[in-house]
């Protein structure tokens, strides 16, 4: 078996990140409720974060312990098998705090320029 380097899954991670908060920078919460290709944008990239975060190992993500990775891998399973659970405003506020938090945090590794 082909070992994975997990830079590449933190690279994926921080790139979908980057694109979910870059999508709503500027708008206003209301406009998840109006504009469903946006909603339906920032859910899917927010659920490839969680998928991502479940591919790396135990270890990897105990050695970045400022990563809520529980939390992500959480909003991965509600988006993915209990979206009639999403509600906006919760939404809203991942997209505006938390987010942006893990972005931050991902931003201080030594990550390749590009996911492969």
């Amino acid at each position: 078996m082909t070992m994975h380097d997990e830079r590449i899954t933190l690279r994926q991670i921080l790139d979908h990140a980057r694109e979910a908060t870059e999508l709503v920078q500027g708008k206003d919460e209301k406009l998840l409720d109006d504009d469903r290709v946006l909603f339906l944008a920032v859910t899917r990239l927010l659920s490839i974060v969680g998928e991502a975060a479940t591919r790396l190992s135990q270890q990897k993500r105990a050695e970045l312990p400022q990563i809520a990775w529980r939390k992500i891998i959480g909003l991965r399973n509600i988006l993915n098998h209990a979206y009639d659970l999403v509600d906006n405003p919760t939404l809203w506020n991942i997209l505006q705090n938390d987010v942006p938090q893990l972005v931050a945090e991902l931003d201080k590794l030594d990550l390749p320029e590009e996911a492969e």
